[in-house]
């Protein structure tokens, strides 16, 4: 029997170095916000615009495996990790828009990388293949759009329903202050960093040595 195309998808990349209830948390809200049926959680391979990250491609989606096996909706998509090359999102929606060419697709992106992305890889092409739809903390304050986003931006959460891309909108979500950095820093000083992200995630570290400054463990 043929599997119906889902109706809506969500695109959430990173590098998920480790991935931690900060992102899970907001996957989920604009998963039930959107009501989306698959939100596509993608890891980057060589991310443009900071350093390689410090473990292994394969480790990172290892690690988002298990900490989404058990949340319904969630698609691990490891589509970046096999292309050669930084891992540019406009390439990413391209292959996900010829998959599912009459889908409506959105990208979703933390504030501060939508107040950095006019200095995307050909940042407006984005909008040919995906809304993008921007997840902010509460209270935040938009700048001054330039026309090429004003014209884009719609208030109506069901616009992003009836066209397949194009549209710019923000949405409100739990700010978790967790930061993949700190949680680095915890574990190679040696400190538990349990409730900050799953369990299977830091067994997974604690058996494959990912992060440790020396040979103990937390």
């Amino acid at each position: 029997m043929k599997v119906a195309a889902p109706t809506m998808i969500g695109v959430y990349g990173g590098t998920f170095n480790p991935v931690h209830f900060g992102h899970l948390r907001t996957a989920l809200e604009v998963r039930e916000q959107f009501g989306l049926d698959e939100l596509r959680l993608i890891p980057c391979r060589l991310p443009p615009h900071r350093c390689q990250p410090s473990v292994s491609a394969a480790d990172r989606l290892a690690m988002l495996q298990l900490a989404c096996a058990d949340i319904d909706g969630f698609v691990v998509d490891g589509r970046e990790l096999a292309r050669e090359g930084p891992s540019y999102t406009v390439d990413t929606l391209v292959s996900l828009r010829q998959e599912y060419p009459q889908t409506p697709l959105l990208l979703f992106m933390g504030q501060d990388a939508f107040e950095g992305l006019m200095r995307w890889h050909r940042w407006q092409h984005l909008f040919d293949h995906a809304h993008v739809v921007v997840m902010t903390r509460p209270g935040y304050q938009c700048l001054a759009l330039p026309t090429f986003l004003q014209v884009r931006l719609t208030q109506e959460p069901s616009a992003l329903n009836v066209h397949n891309a194009g549209k710019l909108f923000f949405t409100t979500v739990t700010a978790l202050a967790i930061s993949a950095t700190a949680i680095r820093a915890m574990i190679a000083e040696q400190r538990n960093p349990k409730f900050l992200l799953p369990d299977a995630v830091i067994a997974y570290i604690h058996q494959h040595r990912l992060y440790f400054s020396s040979d103990t463990g937390f």
